[in-house]
Order: C-alpha cells, then sequence, then structure tokens
C-alpha cells in the first residue's frame, strides 16, 4: 500500500482542481440577475498586456440587474468599453466618460436553453477529465502490478478506492451542474 498511497492523493487532489475550474467556470454562466462574475474571464488590452478587468478596475452590482466597472485608470475607459461589446456575454454597456454601466437584460427562453447547453456541456468536460485522471491512475497501479511492486489484492483495493473518489467527484459535478441549470431556467 506504501506505493499506491501518493498515486491515489495525486489523482484526489488533481480530481478536486477539476472541480474548483468547474466552479470558476460555472460562476460566469450568466443567470438573469447581475453578477460581477460574469466578468470574470474579460480581458483587456492594458498598455499592451492583456489583464483581466477585475485588475484593472472596481467592478459592483448596484442593482440586481447592472453592473458598473469603474476604471482605475480613466484613459482605459474606451478599451474596456469596446471590449465588453465585442465579448461573447450580449451585453450593451454604456459610458459616461467614468464609469461604465451595464445593463443585464432578461434573459429569453431560448437564451436560458443555450446556456443550459453550455453548462451540460462544460460539466461533461469536466467529468472526462476527473475520469482521465482515473484512468491515469489505474493505468500505473496495473504498471506496479506487472513490475511486481504490489500485489493483486493491493492492486485491486486500490482500484477501487481510486473509483469511489471517481463517483464522488462526479457526483459533485452533476450537483454543481443541476444547480446551475436551475439557476438559470429560473424565470
Amino acid at each position: 500500500m506504501i506505493m499506491v498511497k501518493p498515486i491515489i492523493d495525486e489523482s484526489r487532489t488533481r480530481m478536486e482542481k477539476t472541480v474548483r475550474d468547474l466552479v470558476e467556470n460555472l460562476s460566469s454562466v450568466r443567470t438573469g440577475r447581475a453578477s460581477v462574475h460574469l466578468l470574470d474571464h474579460i480581458t483587456v488590452d492594458y498598455y499592451g498586456t492583456p489583464t483581466r478587468l477585475n485588475q484593472v478596475a472596481t467592478l459592483h452590482v448596484p442593482e440586481p440587474n447592472m453592473i458598473t466597472v469603474q476604471p482605475w485608470d480613466p484613459s482605459i475607459l474606451p478599451v474596456i468599453d469596446k471590449t465588453l461589446r465585442m465579448s461573447d456575454l450580449g451585453i450593451n454597456p454604456a459610458s459616461d466618460g467614468k464609469i461604465i454601466r451595464i445593463p443585464i437584460p432578461p434573459l429569453t427562453q431560448e437564451r436560458r436553453q443555450t446556456l443550459s447547453k453550455h453548462v451540460g456541456k462544460v460539466a461533461e468536460d469536466h467529468r472526462t477529465a476527473v475520469r482521465q485522471v482515473r484512468r491515469d491512475a489505474n493505468e500505473r497501479f496495473k504498471k506496479l502490478l506487472k513490475d511486481k511492486k504490489v500485489s493483486e489484492d493491493e492492486e485491486k483495493d486500490a482500484l477501487g478506492a481510486v473509483q469511489e473518489i471517481t463517483d464522488k467527484y462526479i457526483k459533485q459535478i452533476d450537483d454543481l451542474a443541476r444547480q446551475k441549470e436551475q439557476e438559470i431556467m429560473q424565470v
């Protein structure tokens, strides 16, 4: 079991990272109400360097259907405005020269269904990543058995342990996706 435990621990860590990545990805999916996380993936050209929006401006939600963006350097306001207009969020920002206001329109039923499908695809990509971690661990266990560094019983126990961990993280991914889809479909 001495040779197997580090592989199991590494697999658990990689699966946890996958779930954390899913949480981050889902936070940027629009649900019909304003959230600064909608802008997490937006990067602007800040003096030649692609920089996340939240690192060059203060983001705020003053109302349930409005996000404000106040750049620390007013000279990049036009760059931020252009980037937001070209983003895949389907938003129409309004600038007054100091602050950008982003009204978040209500989602149409068609857009809700599209976003729900997107959530399903993102969740499936993350489930696949978790299964790949399991596959990597299983191959390492089989190699240890082949090299006679572990017994067949130890390999069987290790395979079972990794499968348990995999099931746990797949369930977490399913729960997160279901919860996000419910948020999206809520009118």
